[in-house]
């Protein structure tokens, strides 16, 4: 391999050629055929959990930020949103042109614009809900990409951004980039602190309801499910209270989340993944 930095789309490839990679494939839903993966995303417990955050907005307007391949697009317009997936890469693997075959092979009524989400070509009030999974940390100016969401959205309009990249402090971010499976090969990946995030939204003039950490939410967690979940906290509590006190209370809703909020904010892990749910006032 020469010294080179690939493209996004040559890095997913390589990635995809990799026979002990594809564990990572199938998570990033970059595994074919294109529409087998996006069906298994809209039937995963992450959008199961999405679609439950954003019930009041359907039907309704969706912009779905940094679309990529298209699979959280199918997945609103399944629901039946009405979608507008923005992504300014051209690829036929991981941008618009593997967007426009998804259209073609599910005939869903997705409309795309191939756009940075910096400056976006829509009227104020646009849109129901804007949604980014995994956008804000590829983001060439947060600030801006925040205000431009927060213009497009409706009164009462919600902004969702999932699976953000998370640091307890800059100097961490070298240790993130070396550990990211495909940043050595393309360079593009990047991760902010947790308060850049939420000083960007809340400057944008959006409402923030929800901060999610790590393991707050299966949307966070994901490919990780809930019942997985369940038996780690069942193991960590057994270790104090027994097997069968530590089953009972993990069965615990309530013991869940509070486990979980535990470790989200216990954890420092460069990289670790949140998301941020807001309004538009």
């Amino acid at each position: 391999m020469s010294d080179r930095l690939l493209t996004w789309e040559e890095a997913v490839r390589w990635l995809k050629a990799q026979p002990d990679r594809q564990a990572l494939v199938q998570h990033c839903y970059y595994d074919d055929p294109l529409q087998a993966a996006a069906e298994r995303f809209s039937r995963s417990q992450e959008w199961q959990a999405l679609a439950q955050l954003l019930k009041a907005h359907l039907p309704g307007e969706v912009l779905d930020l940094g679309a990529g391949r298209g699979i959280s697009s199918y997945a609103f317009a399944k629901a039946g949103y009405s979608v507008t997936a923005l992504e300014p890469d051209p690829s036929n693997l991981v941008g618009v042109g593997a967007i426009r075959s998804l259209i073609e092979s599910s005939h869903l009524p997705i409309q795309i614009v191939q756009n940075y989400g910096e400056a976006l070509p829509f009227e104020d009030g646009t849109f129901n809900v804007v949604y980014g999974r995994a956008v804000l940390h590829h983001a060439q100016a947060l600030k801006q990409l925040c205000q431009e969401s927060a213009r497009v959205l409706k009164p009462g309009g919600m902004f969702i951004a999932t699976r953000e990249h998370v640091l307890s402090k800059k100097s961490d971010l070298q240790q993130f980039l070396d550990a990211h499976p495909l940043h050595f090969l393309y360079g593009g990946e990047n991760a902010y602190l947790l308060s850049e995030y939420k000083t960007a939204i809340q400057a944008a003039g959006l409402k923030l309801r929800r901060t999610m950490g790590p393991l707050d939410n299966v949307i966070n967690y994901s490919p990780m499910t809930r019942a997985e979940f369940q038996t780690e906290v069942a193991t960590a509590l057994s270790r104090h209270v027994g097997k069968y006190l530590g089953s009972w209370l993990a069965n615990q809703q309530i013991v869940q989340q509070g486990y979980g909020r535990y470790r989200s904010l216990r954890s420092h892990t460069p990289g670790r993944l949140y998301s941020f749910l807001a309004v538009k006032p």
